[in-house]
C-alpha cells in the first residue's frame, strides 16, 4: 500500500508524494543545548530515526536534516550561571546528545548544522525580509510584522486574536503588533554578538531554522517534523518567514510527535519532572526504551512509568528469546506423542509468518503506526510459541522454512523500528547477568548445581536429581533438557 502520513497543516492523512522522487528532503527541529536531554527529547529523536528507515527500506533517497541551537537566551542564562563560556556550555551538550543518540540506536543525520555555524545565511535572510517590509527594525532588534503575512497562524489554525488572548509574556510596546516576533536581537553587556547590517547582535529562535532548512533542502522541502510543542510558535513563525520571502510552501508535510508524559502531565525541564536519557540507559536496555517509546502512535501522547519500562523490557527479552529459539528449535520442542499432525503445523506457521510480513508493513506505512507494528510482532510471536510447544521433535524439519523465514522477518523488521539489533544469545547473556546480579546470584552456583544434577541422573539417583532440580526452582531457576545439554533459564 501507498505510504500515508497525517500532515499537521491539514488534519488529515494524505498519499506520499515527494517533490522529487525519489529524493526525499526531510528536516526535524533538534535540541537547544544547555541541559541534558530527557525521555521526552528521545521520543521525538526515535520516531523521525523510524521514519527515515522505513522510507530508505522504501527506496527513497532520504536526505535527513537535524538542527541543533546552540545560541539562545537559555544558553546564555545557563553558561553565566555555570560561570562558563555559552560555546563551551554548547558544545558539551552537543556531545553529550551525540552520545545519548548512540546509545540508543538513532542514526546520525546526513547534516547537522548549528546556528553560529550559519550567521551568513541568517543574516541574508533576515534582510530580504527587511527588504520586503514584511520585517523592521526598532532601535537594533528586527522584528517580522505578522500582519504583513495573510496566512499567519495557517499551521497552528488559530487566529492572531487568539494568539493574543493566550499569550504569556509582556508586551514589548516597539512592536507594530503584540504578536510580531524577534528576527535579530540586539546585543547586550557579555553575550556573544556578530556584526549586522543593524548592529551586533545574534539571530532570533525561529530564522535559525528557515535559513539552515533552505540552505540543505532549498526553499521547499518534503517533510519538516518535530514535537507538538513546536507548532506554535515555532513551526508557525518559520512558515511565515519563510513563505514572506519564497512565496512557496515551506513543507509538503508537517509531522510531530506528542508528549511524553508522568501521571497525565508533560515531561519538561521546566516541571522538574523530566528523567535523562543518561539516567534511563543506566537502568534500561536501549533497545527496551525504543521499544517503550514506539508502542504507542507517535502522535499520541505516552504516560511513562516504571511498569511500562519493565513490561517493554520484557517483551524485548520475549522478541530475543523467539529468535534464538527459531535459530535451535530442538531446545524447545519435546516429546509429547499427542500432538497433531505435522503438515497442520507448518500450514499454521506459514501463515502466520505470511500475515505478520503484510501487517507489519501495512502498519508502518499507514502514518508510521510502531504500535500497531509491535503489536503484530508480539503476536507472531505469541503463534510461534504455540508451533514449538506442540510440535513433535521428528518432524521439526518441515518447520525449517517457516522458522527460517520467521527470524528473518524479524531481524530484518526489527532493524526499522532499532531493536534486534544483537546476536540472540549475546543479549540473553547479558540478561541472565542482569537478573543473576538482581537477585544476588551467580552463574557459577547455578552451573555447578546442574552439573550435580546431570551427575546424578547419569548415575541414576533420581532422587538426588529431583531435589537438585526442585533446589533450582526455589531459586527461580528454570531447567529445560534438550539435544544439546541442559539449558536453563531465570523467572523474574
Amino acid at each position: 500500500m501507498p505510504l500515508k502520513i497525517y500532515n499537521s497543516q491539514t488534519k488529515q492523512k494524505e498519499p506520499f508524494d515527494p517533490l522529487n522522487p525519489p529524493q526525499v528532503g526531510i528536516y526535524v527541529c533538534g535540541v537547544t543545548v544547555y541541559d541534558s536531554c530527557h525521555i521526552g527529547h528521545a521520543r521525538s529523536m526515535i520516531v523521525f530515526d523510524v521514519m527515515v528507515r522505513l522510507l530508505r527500506f522504501k527506496g527513497f533517497q532520504v536526505t535527513y536534516v537535524r538542527n541543533f541551537t546552540d545560541i539562545d537566551d537559555k544558553i546564555i542564562a545557563r553558561a553565566r550561571q555555570e560561570e562558563v563560556d555559552p560555546k563551551t556550555l554548547a558544545e558539551k551538550y552537543i556531545q553529550e546528545f551525540e552520545d545519548d543518540m548512540k546509545v540508543l540506536g538513532v542514526l546520525t543525520p546526513d547534516f547537522e548544522p548549528r546556528a553560529t555555524l550559519h550567521i551568513p545565511e541568517i543574516i541574508g535572510l533576515v534582510q530580504k525580509l527587511v527588504d520586503q517590509k514584511a520585517a523592521y527594525m526598532v532601535e537594533g532588534d528586527v522584528f517580522f510584522a505578522v500582519e504583513k503575512f495573510s496566512a499567519y497562524g495557517a499551521l497552528s489554525h488559530r487566529t492572531l486574536e487568539e494568539m493574543q488572548a493566550g499569550a504569556r509574556i509582556e508586551v514589548d510596546p516597539r512592536k507594530h503588533h503584540p504578536m510580531d516576533f524577534a528576527l535579530w536581537k540586539k546585543g547586550k553587556p557579555g553575550e556573544p554578538v556578530w556584526d549586522s547590517p543593524w548592529g551586533p547582535g545574534r539571530p532570533g529562535w525561529h530564522i535559525e531554522c528557515s535559513a539552515m532548512s533552505s540552505r540543505y533542502l532549498g526553499e521547499t522541502f518534503d517533510i519538516h517534523g518535530g514535537g507538538k510543542d513546536l507548532i506554535f510558535p515555532h513551526h508557525e513563525n518559520e512558515l511565515a518567514q519563510s513563505m514572506a520571502v519564497s512565496c512557496k510552501p515551506l513543507a509538503r508535510y508537517w509531522i510531530h510527535n506528542g508528549f511524553v508524559t508522568i501521571q497525565g502531565e508533560k515531561m519538561s525541564k521546566s516541571l522538574g519532572n523530566f528523567l535523562t536519557i543518561q539516567e534511563m540507559v543506566r537502568r534500561f536496555y536501549p533497545e527496551a526504551i525504543r521499544l517503550l517509546l514506539l508502542s504507542r502512535h507517535y502522535r499520541s501522547p505516552l504516560d511513562y512509568s516504571d511498569q511500562a519500562m519493565q513490561e517493554a523490557q520484557m517483551g524485548l527479552n520475549r522478541f530475543y528469546t523467539l529468535l534464538k529459539d527459531l535459530e535451535h528449535p530442538e531446545d524447545r520442542l519435546q516429546n509429547k506423542g499427542n500432538e497433531p499432525l505435522v503438515s497442520e503445523r507448518i500450514k499454521e506457521a506459514e501463515e502466520a509468518v505470511g500475515r505478520f510480513k503484510e501487517n507489519f508493513q501495512q502498519a508502518l506505512e499507514d502514518d508510521f503506526n510502531t504500535a500497531q507494528a509491535i503489536g503484530h510482532m508480539y503476536e507472531l510471536t505469541r503463534q510461534l510459541n504455540r508451533t514449538m510447544d506442540t510440535v513433535r521433535p521428528k518432524e521439526l524439519k518441515g518447520l525449517a522454512d517457516p522458522f527460517n523465514r520467521a527470524a528473518g522477518l524479524l531481524k530484518q523488521y526489527g532493524q526499522l523500528l532499532g531493536i534486534l539489533t544483537r546476536p540472540p544469545q549475546d543479549f540473553l547473556d547479558q540478561e541472565k547477568t542482569r537478573l543473576l546480579n538482581k537477585k544476588g546470584l551467580s552463574a557459577e552456583t547455578i552451573e555447578r548445581l546442574i552439573a550435580e544434577r546431570n551427575q546424578a541422573r547419569k548415575e541414576k539417583d533420581w532422587a538426588r536429581a529431583d531435589g537438585l532440580r526442585e533446589r533450582l526452582v526455589e531459586m527461580n531457576i528454570l531447567l529445560k533438557d534438550s539435544p544439546r545439554g541442559t539449558i536453563w533459564q531465570i523467572e523474574e
